[in-house]
């Protein structure tokens, strides 16, 4: 069954000039178009539309997107990977809404807050199993006590100099300048900077090892939900191309 460009944009609460750039982009071409120039889509680009918007909620940009796309052509295979993800986020914010529940119940009921309770849901920890996989049970420890030892202000600065890395990272991507560039490598020194801020990670002299330093870069490639924080795989692969030239240059 075809599907109007108005029905759809109606159907998922968009636009149907959202619609019409994701065809020009060669996103979300219609399934045909009628002797009126009106655009139709049938039940295959409704599973492609839900696919692209389940990537943008992963914080991947259209570009990525597109790469995304054409890499994985099973919708089926594809799906199963995105729901995998949104339930490791249902049940983040599952425990959220019952801690924050508990909160506002011991609040109202003049109870003693059960501080132990407070945060759960709001951890950090989601990448704990790759870190101890990767760089052993004791890094992860180290990291976890330096971050729960922190004040509220001293996350908030930390997260906003992670947030600025990243988008200066993906911004340099989306210029296309080359990954042994000097713009490129400046970049590479600000995330050599941020990560000797961090105790517990492998290091020669107290800062990020080379073998450290080039292997986080091909974890990013390797894990869409990292890759996410640099525009997607190819934002991602520039990062790891980046860093492995400052590591031969500077580790």
């Amino acid at each position: 069954m075809d599907r109007s460009i108005q029905d759809v944009a109606r159907l998922v609460g968009t636009t149907s000039r959202t619609l019409r750039h994701y065809d020009r982009l060669g996103l979300l071409p219609p399934s045909r178009v009628g002797s009126n120039g009106y655009r139709y889509y049938d039940d295959d680009a409704l599973v492609r539309l839900q696919r692209i918007l389940l990537l943008r909620g992963l914080g991947l940009g259209l570009p990525a997107i597109t790469e995304v796309l054409n890499r994985e052509a099973e919708p089926a295979r594809a799906l199963r990977k995105h729901l995998e993800l949104l339930r490791q986020e249902q049940e983040r914010l599952a425990r959220q809404i019952a801690s924050v529940s508990l909160t506002i119940d011991q609040l109202e009921g003049g109870e003693q807050l059960m501080a132990e309770n407070m945060f759960d849901g709001f951890d950090h920890t989601r990448y704990k199993d790759e870190v101890e996989e990767r760089w052993g049970a004791e890094a992860y420890a180290t990291g976890d006590r330096w971050w729960r030892g922190m004040s509220e202000a001293e996350r908030t600065q930390y997260k906003a100099r992670t947030a600025q890395l990243g988008a200066d990272w993906t911004a340099a991507a989306e210029q296309g300048i080359a990954p042994d560039s000097d713009a490129a490598q400046e970049l590479a020194r600000r995330h050599f900077e941020w990560l000797s801020g961090v105790p517990g990670l492998p290091s020669s002299d107290g800062r990020p090892s080379k073998e450290y330093f080039v292997g986080l870069g091909d974890m990013y490639v390797a894990d869409d939900r990292f890759a996410a924080n640099y525009g997607g795989r190819k934002g991602a692969e520039f990062v790891r191309d980046a860093l492995k030239v400052f590591a031969d240059r500077r580790l």
